[in-house]
């Protein structure tokens, strides 16, 4: 089975900020948490593969497909959420299905109103009258009503309170029971990625620091509490990056290089972003 994205040597300039070589791949079958801290690159790599901004060097497929050469086709088959919202703030419900349905070709309304019936949301009210939470949900139900196979969310829990964000969760989880479907989950709520994602990307400063399956990040890394003396005596290749304060230092390190007799402890999503963009990074 193919994949459902291949970034391969993406670049973009801009003035002060730069996409330097992204690179990675999400494979159907799979949820991908995006990270990085805001202005990293995030928001412009999903914009590149939405092909709303030129690049200036690189490829991108789509569910094997050219996302340039075969725009309308790779459209058809995405589902996208934006954090601002994909819709004038003055249409309701019923307008926004007479919208989609012009766009798409597989358009399902009576998919798109059981989501509006199961959310509550009246589908008569402006979407400037919704909460943030309401807006949220009529964009994913939106990206879920045209048979995508590709969910591409940028931030779409952002703001939401933990039940909401819990629901909008669901929602993804039901998706992926498709073995052929997959999602791009860009979001700094790492705590949502320690529940969904199977790989995590980490982009900073414009390039990607590491792109794994997350269940292996979590087990090659932990964090260790040390003096700077055994800091020093480790393998530098065991240290992925480290802090050093007057009472002794930390360190995200590998736990294979490290002596089994020193405790390190578990890490986290959250804790691996924090090290690899505040630490002094020794790779």
């Amino acid at each position: 089975m193919d994949n459902a994205l291949e970034i391969k040597d993406l670049c973009k300039q801009y003035e002060g900020f730069a996409l330097e070589n992204v690179s990675f791949t999400l494979p159907r079958g799979a949820v991908m948490g995006f990270i990085g801290e805001n202005g990293a690159g995030k928001t412009t790599t999903i914009k590149s593969i939405l092909n709303l901004i030129h690049r200036d060097a690189g490829e991108i497929r789509v569910l094997g497909l050219d996302n340039i050469g075969d725009e309308r086709a790779v459209k058809e088959r995405i589902g996208v959420v934006l954090e601002d919202g994909c819709f004038l703030n003055t249409l309701n419900a019923r307008q926004v299905d007479t919208l989609m349905g012009k766009a798409y070709q597989n358009w399902k309304p009576e998919q798109f109103f059981g989501f509006m019936q199961r959310f509550g949301i009246d589908e008569r009210k402006k979407i400037k009258d919704y909460s943030k939470g309401m807006r949220m949900k009529l964009s994913i139900a939106a990206a879920l009503s045209h048979g995508a196979e590709l969910l591409i969310m940028d931030e779409p829990t952002s703001g939401l309170d933990p039940v909401v964000r819990d629901e909008v969760l669901d929602l993804f989880y039901d998706f992926m029971q498709d073995e052929g479907h997959a999602i791009l989950l860009s979001s700094h709520i790492t705590s949502d990625l320690d529940k969904i994602a199977d790989y995590i990307t980490f982009i900073h400063g414009g390039s990607i620091v590491l792109s794994e399956p997350r269940d292996e990040l979590l087990d090659t890394y932990g964090v260790l509490h040390c003096t700077a003396d055994q800091l020093a005596a480790l393998d530098p290749a065991a240290v992925r990056a480290k802090r050093v304060g007057a009472f002794g230092c930390e360190a995200l390190v590998r736990r294979g290089g490290v002596p089994e007799n020193w405790t390190v402890e578990p890490v986290n999503i959250e804790q691996i972003m924090l090290f690899l963009t505040r630490g002094e990074n020794d790779r």
